[in-house]
C-alpha cells in the first residue's frame, strides 16, 4: 500500500469535515470560532426534543478534532489573531484553514 492509498482509505470524522467546510467557506483571510462549528454540527443533528443550547455538548469534540487537524497541518489555531500551538491554546480561539 502506498501513502496515497492509505490517505484515501482514512475517512475524517464528520466534525472534522464540518470544521474544514466552514473554514473553507470563511475564506483565506477569515476564521471561525469553535462555537460556530459546534452550532453547525448541532443544527445538522438536531431533534425536536433538543434544548436550544444542545450545541454545547459538541464543543469538546470540536476542539479535539481541531487539534487533530492542526497536527495534520490542515488548520491553524488563532488567539488574538496570531497563530498559537493548538494543544496549549486557552481562552478565546478561532480556526483558520491553511492555504
Amino acid at each position: 500500500m502506498t501513502d496515497d492509498t492509505i490517505k484515501d482509505a482514512v475517512t475524517l470524522d464528520p466534525i472534522a469535515e464540518k470544521i474544514i467546510e466552514l473554514t473553507a467557506a470563511a475564506g483565506p483571510d477569515s476564521s471561525v470560532s469553535p462555537t460556530q462549528v459546534a452550532k453547525a454540527v448541532a443544527e445538522s443533528r438536531r431533534k425536536k426534543t433538543d434544548p436550544p443550547d444542545a450545541w454545547r455538548r459538541y464543543l469538546p469534540a470540536v476542539k479535539q478534532q481541531a487539534l487533530y487537524l492542526a497536527r495534520a497541518g490542515k488548520l491553524v489555531v488563532l488567539r488574538k489573531g496570531r497563530p498559537v500551538e493548538a494543544q496549549s491554546a486557552k481562552g478565546v480561539i478561532r480556526y483558520q484553514k491553511l492555504a
